[in-house]
Parts: C-alpha cells; structure tokens; sequence
C-alpha cells in the first residue's frame, strides 16, 4: 500500500501563507476522495476540505475563503494553500487519500501521511 508523504509546514505569523504539499501517487487512479485534516493539541481530529472525483469541495466553516484544496493530477499531490493564517490554525495537519478496490461503493483503500506541523504565531 502506497504511503502518503505530506510536506510544507512551518511556522508563519498571523496573516501569512503557507502551502501544503501531499504526495498521492497510487491514489490518482480510481480515486473516491481526498482531503486534509488537522488535530490542534487536546483536541480531536477535524475535516479541513476534501475534494472528490469530480473537484467537488468541501470547506471546514473555520476555513472557508481562506484555504484551497487542489490535486494536481500529472504531479500525483494534493495541495493546501492557506492564506490569512491565524493562531487558531496551529495544528498538525495530515492528508487522506481513498482509492477504490472495485468501485467507490464497495471496497476501498485509505492511507493517511505522516503529518506536518503548522504553527501560526500572533
């Protein structure tokens, strides 16, 4: 099973950008769905955005006009661009992929990347 490697973090001050990079090679092809997710310290898991087969996005309410999900299909990555950081986004920030055995509908494969850490700073 492929492994995802994620990529991009830092640390920026409030009101910066950072970008975040997500190898997904091996979950191009019959793809059901990628996305980001972040876990601030004590606290759970969270969707950030996803984006489907078809480049259909889904956006966290905390993030919304803030932050970009995008693929880039001939460079098999998955991309964040977060712009307009605040503190509240600090988090370590993971990317999912889901590609299909079958179909969508049945049997599928997820894989999870390593994590990587975006600290924003007043």
């Amino acid at each position: 099973q492929e492994q995802l490697v994620a990529s991009g973090g830092g640390s920026v001050q409030a009101g910066g950008s950072l970008r975040l990079s997500c190898s997904v090679a091996g979950y191009i092809s019959n793809n059901c769905g990628m996305g980001w997710y972040r876990q601030a310290s004590g606290k759970e898991r969270e969707l950030v955005a996803s984006i489907d087969n078809t480049d259909t996005t889904i956006y966290s309410a905390s993030v919304e006009g803030r932050f970009t999900i995008s693929r880039d299909i001939d460079a098999n990555t998955l991309n964040l661009q977060m712009n307009s950081l605040k503190t509240e986004d600090t988090a370590l920030y993971f990317c999912m992929a889901t590609k299909a055995i079958d179909d969508c509908g049945g049997s599928t494969l997820q894989s999870w990347g390593q994590g990587t850490q975006v600290t924003v700073s007043s």
